[in-house]
Protein backbone atom coordinates (compact mmCIF):
# COMPACT_ATOMS: atom_id res chain seq x y z
CA UNK A 1 0.00 0.00 0.00
CA UNK A 2 1.49 3.38 -0.70
CA UNK A 3 1.89 5.80 2.07
CA UNK A 4 0.37 9.58 2.19
CA UNK A 5 2.57 12.10 3.45
CA UNK A 6 3.05 11.74 7.61
CA UNK A 7 3.74 13.71 10.46
CA UNK A 8 5.38 12.23 13.47
CA UNK A 9 4.74 13.92 16.54
CA UNK A 10 7.19 12.79 19.58
CA UNK A 11 4.33 13.38 22.48
CA UNK A 12 7.31 11.86 24.55
CA UNK A 13 10.76 10.82 24.67
CA UNK A 14 11.20 9.54 28.23
CA UNK A 15 11.77 6.08 30.35
CA UNK A 16 9.67 5.04 32.48
CA UNK A 17 9.88 7.52 35.52
CA UNK A 18 10.53 10.85 32.89
CA UNK A 19 12.51 13.10 33.46
CA UNK A 20 13.13 15.28 36.13
CA UNK A 21 12.86 12.04 37.84
CA UNK A 22 10.18 12.63 41.02
CA UNK A 23 12.94 13.68 43.99
CA UNK A 24 16.29 13.93 41.61
CA UNK A 25 18.74 16.83 41.80
CA UNK A 26 21.01 15.60 39.25
CA UNK A 27 21.99 18.38 36.68
CA UNK A 28 19.85 16.71 33.85
CA UNK A 29 16.83 16.51 36.02
CA UNK A 30 17.17 20.55 37.33
CA UNK A 31 18.32 21.36 33.59
CA UNK A 32 16.71 24.68 32.69
CA UNK A 33 16.71 22.96 28.86
CA UNK A 34 13.77 22.13 27.62
CA UNK A 35 14.99 19.45 25.62
CA UNK A 36 15.84 18.11 29.04
CA UNK A 37 11.79 17.76 29.84
CA UNK A 38 11.06 14.06 28.96
CA UNK A 39 7.51 12.75 29.29
CA UNK A 40 6.78 9.47 28.72
CA UNK A 41 7.67 7.67 25.11
CA UNK A 42 4.93 7.76 22.76
CA UNK A 43 4.45 9.31 19.33
CA UNK A 44 1.38 10.50 17.05
CA UNK A 45 0.78 9.83 13.91
CA UNK A 46 -0.70 11.76 11.28
CA UNK A 47 -2.03 12.07 7.58
CA UNK A 48 -4.48 14.13 5.78
CA UNK A 49 -7.11 11.77 6.73
CA UNK A 50 -6.12 9.53 9.92
CA UNK A 51 -4.61 10.17 12.94
CA UNK A 52 -3.61 8.08 15.79
CA UNK A 53 -0.63 7.35 18.69
CA UNK A 54 1.55 5.00 19.30
CA UNK A 55 1.02 4.04 22.80
CA UNK A 56 -1.42 5.58 26.01
CA UNK A 57 1.39 6.56 28.77
CA UNK A 58 0.65 8.04 31.74
CA UNK A 59 0.95 11.85 30.75
CA UNK A 60 -1.46 10.85 27.56
CA UNK A 61 -4.52 13.50 28.42
CA UNK A 62 -1.69 16.31 28.73
CA UNK A 63 0.73 15.33 25.79
CA UNK A 64 -3.05 15.37 24.16
CA UNK A 65 -3.99 18.40 25.78
CA UNK A 66 -0.42 19.96 25.10
CA UNK A 67 -0.64 19.42 20.83
CA UNK A 68 -4.34 20.60 21.07
CA UNK A 69 -5.24 16.97 19.42
CA UNK A 70 -9.37 17.14 18.36
CA UNK A 71 -9.58 13.88 16.37
CA UNK A 72 -7.73 10.52 17.25
CA UNK A 73 -8.38 7.67 15.01
CA UNK A 74 -6.99 4.65 16.59
CA UNK A 75 -4.40 3.42 19.62
CA UNK A 76 -1.73 0.86 18.53
CA UNK A 77 0.07 -0.14 21.37
CA UNK A 78 3.87 -1.48 21.41
CA UNK A 79 3.80 -3.91 24.84
CA UNK A 80 1.99 -3.66 28.04
CA UNK A 81 4.19 -2.29 30.63
CA UNK A 82 2.10 0.50 32.70
CA UNK A 83 4.71 3.57 31.24
CA UNK A 84 3.06 2.69 27.70
CA UNK A 85 -0.50 2.14 28.47
CA UNK A 86 -1.77 3.52 31.94
CA UNK A 87 -3.33 6.14 29.79
CA UNK A 88 -6.09 4.51 27.71
CA UNK A 89 -8.83 5.35 29.70
CA UNK A 90 -8.51 8.99 28.41
CA UNK A 91 -9.48 8.15 24.94
CA UNK A 92 -13.16 8.31 26.70
CA UNK A 93 -13.07 12.24 25.00
CA UNK A 94 -12.16 11.57 21.34
CA UNK A 95 -15.16 8.54 21.90
CA UNK A 96 -17.23 10.71 23.38
CA UNK A 97 -16.92 14.00 20.69
CA UNK A 98 -16.92 11.10 18.22
CA UNK A 99 -19.88 9.22 18.94
CA UNK A 100 -17.86 5.92 17.69
CA UNK A 101 -15.53 3.12 19.66
CA UNK A 102 -11.72 4.14 19.62
CA UNK A 103 -9.87 1.40 17.35
CA UNK A 104 -7.46 0.02 19.53
CA UNK A 105 -4.21 -2.10 18.31
CA UNK A 106 -2.39 -4.51 20.33
CA UNK A 107 -0.64 -8.18 20.28
CA UNK A 108 -2.54 -11.13 22.28
CA UNK A 109 -0.08 -10.07 25.02
CA UNK A 110 -0.82 -6.34 25.30
CA UNK A 111 -4.43 -7.38 24.86
CA UNK A 112 -4.88 -9.72 27.95
CA UNK A 113 -2.91 -6.66 30.06
CA UNK A 114 -5.65 -4.26 29.05
CA UNK A 115 -8.09 -6.67 29.68
CA UNK A 116 -6.60 -6.89 33.26
CA UNK A 117 -5.86 -3.25 34.06
CA UNK A 118 -9.02 -1.63 32.44
CA UNK A 119 -11.74 -4.79 33.30
CA UNK A 120 -14.66 -1.80 33.39
CA UNK A 121 -14.13 -0.91 29.51
CA UNK A 122 -14.65 -4.70 28.75
CA UNK A 123 -17.11 -5.80 31.32
CA UNK A 124 -19.96 -6.93 30.08
CA UNK A 125 -21.81 -4.32 32.23
CA UNK A 126 -21.04 -1.00 30.62
CA UNK A 127 -21.03 1.73 32.98
CA UNK A 128 -22.19 5.81 31.89
CA UNK A 129 -17.91 7.73 31.02
CA UNK A 130 -16.37 4.52 30.27
CA UNK A 131 -14.21 4.66 26.61
CA UNK A 132 -15.32 2.52 24.01
CA UNK A 133 -13.11 0.15 23.18
CA UNK A 134 -13.01 -1.54 19.83
CA UNK A 135 -9.79 -3.80 20.21
CA UNK A 136 -8.45 -5.39 17.27
CA UNK A 137 -5.87 -8.13 17.86
CA UNK A 138 -2.47 -7.81 15.90
CA UNK A 139 0.64 -10.28 14.89
CA UNK A 140 3.20 -9.64 12.46
CA UNK A 141 1.01 -9.62 9.54
CA UNK A 142 1.33 -5.59 8.28
CA UNK A 143 -2.02 -3.77 8.04
CA UNK A 144 -3.71 -0.15 7.55
CA UNK A 145 -4.76 2.34 10.08
CA UNK A 146 -7.18 4.61 7.57
CA UNK A 147 -4.79 5.10 4.61
CA UNK A 148 -1.37 4.55 6.89
CA UNK A 149 0.46 1.04 6.03
CA UNK A 150 1.71 -0.71 8.93
CA UNK A 151 4.12 -3.13 9.16
CA UNK A 152 4.59 -4.65 12.90
CA UNK A 153 8.30 -5.32 13.63
CA UNK A 154 9.29 -8.03 16.39
CA UNK A 155 11.50 -6.92 19.06
CA UNK A 156 12.69 -7.94 22.35
CA UNK A 157 12.76 -6.66 25.62
CA UNK A 158 15.21 -9.08 27.51
CA UNK A 159 12.06 -11.98 26.78
CA UNK A 160 9.54 -9.57 26.34
CA UNK A 161 7.94 -9.61 23.16
CA UNK A 162 7.50 -6.10 21.69
CA UNK A 163 6.19 -4.76 18.52
CA UNK A 164 8.25 -2.00 16.62
CA UNK A 165 6.22 -0.32 13.48
CA UNK A 166 7.08 0.97 10.14
CA UNK A 167 5.14 3.33 8.84
CA UNK A 168 6.31 4.05 4.69
CA UNK A 169 9.64 5.40 5.43
CA UNK A 170 9.64 5.54 9.02
CA UNK A 171 10.28 3.53 11.95
CA UNK A 172 9.70 3.76 15.34
CA UNK A 173 11.16 1.04 17.91
CA UNK A 174 11.11 1.42 22.28
CA UNK A 175 11.74 -0.52 24.82
CA UNK A 176 14.13 -3.28 23.13
CA UNK A 177 17.74 -4.65 23.13
CA UNK A 178 17.76 -6.90 21.36
CA UNK A 179 16.09 -7.78 17.15
CA UNK A 180 16.45 -10.85 15.03
CA UNK A 181 18.26 -10.65 11.82
CA UNK A 182 15.11 -11.42 9.77
CA UNK A 183 13.09 -8.16 11.33
CA UNK A 184 15.94 -6.26 11.05
CA UNK A 185 15.36 -6.28 7.42
CA UNK A 186 11.90 -4.76 7.71
CA UNK A 187 13.89 -1.63 8.90
CA UNK A 188 16.36 -1.50 6.14
CA UNK A 189 15.11 0.99 3.35
CA UNK A 190 14.08 3.25 5.93
CA UNK A 191 14.57 7.61 5.44
CA UNK A 192 14.31 7.94 9.10
CA UNK A 193 14.30 5.67 12.22
CA UNK A 194 13.96 5.87 16.17
CA UNK A 195 14.98 3.41 18.47
CA UNK A 196 15.51 3.46 22.42
CA UNK A 197 18.88 4.06 23.67
CA UNK A 198 18.46 4.53 27.30
CA UNK A 199 21.52 5.54 28.90
CA UNK A 200 25.28 5.03 28.89
CA UNK A 201 25.87 2.11 31.55
CA UNK A 202 24.28 -1.62 30.31
CA UNK A 203 20.83 -2.06 31.04
CA UNK A 204 19.08 -6.16 30.84
CA UNK A 205 16.25 -4.92 28.62
CA UNK A 206 17.19 -1.51 26.89
CA UNK A 207 19.80 -0.70 24.36
CA UNK A 208 22.37 1.69 25.54
CA UNK A 209 23.29 4.39 23.10
CA UNK A 210 26.44 3.19 21.81
CA UNK A 211 23.99 -0.13 21.40
CA UNK A 212 21.42 2.01 19.42
CA UNK A 213 24.21 3.14 17.50
CA UNK A 214 25.80 -0.05 16.40
CA UNK A 215 22.26 -1.22 15.35
CA UNK A 216 21.68 2.07 13.10
CA UNK A 217 25.00 1.64 11.39
CA UNK A 218 24.29 -2.14 10.68
CA UNK A 219 20.87 -1.58 9.20
CA UNK A 220 22.34 1.71 6.94
CA UNK A 221 19.38 3.84 7.81
CA UNK A 222 20.76 7.65 7.34
CA UNK A 223 18.50 9.63 9.40
CA UNK A 224 17.94 7.94 13.78
CA UNK A 225 16.60 9.39 16.66
CA UNK A 226 16.86 8.31 20.29
CA UNK A 227 14.34 7.79 22.81
CA UNK A 228 12.81 6.72 25.85
CA UNK A 229 15.69 8.30 27.59
CA UNK A 230 16.50 8.20 31.20
CA UNK A 231 18.28 10.98 33.10
CA UNK A 232 21.51 8.93 33.60
CA UNK A 233 21.91 9.69 29.58
CA UNK A 234 23.04 13.14 30.20
CA UNK A 235 21.90 16.61 29.28
CA UNK A 236 20.70 16.97 25.49
CA UNK A 237 23.10 19.28 24.33
CA UNK A 238 26.41 17.35 25.83
CA UNK A 239 25.25 14.18 24.41
CA UNK A 240 24.05 15.42 21.08
CA UNK A 241 26.88 16.96 20.50
CA UNK A 242 28.95 14.21 20.48
CA UNK A 243 27.07 12.26 17.61
CA UNK A 244 27.61 11.55 14.19
CA UNK A 245 25.98 13.44 11.58
CA UNK A 246 22.68 12.12 10.44
CA UNK A 247 21.84 10.34 14.20
CA UNK A 248 20.36 12.68 17.32
CA UNK A 249 18.37 12.52 20.62
CA UNK A 250 14.85 12.85 20.04
CA UNK A 251 12.84 15.28 22.58
CA UNK A 252 9.35 15.94 23.51
CA UNK A 253 7.24 18.10 20.51
CA UNK A 254 9.87 17.63 17.93
CA UNK A 255 8.01 17.11 14.80
CA UNK A 256 8.94 15.19 11.80
CA UNK A 257 7.33 15.12 8.02
CA UNK A 258 7.69 12.67 5.02
CA UNK A 259 5.86 13.20 1.62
Amino acid sequence: MHCPPLTITFLGTGTSSGVPMIGCECPVCTSANKKDKRLRSSILVQSASTSFVVDTTPDFRYQMLREQIKKLDAVLFTHPHKDHIAGLDDVKAFTFLSGKPMEVYANTLTADALRREFYYIFSDKKYPGIPEINLNIIDLEPFSIGDIPVTPILVWHLSMPVLGFRFGPFTYITDANRIDELEKEKIKGSHTMVINALRHKKHLSHYTLEEALVLVEEVRVPNAYFTHISHQLGKYDDVNSKLTAGTELAYDRLRLSFN
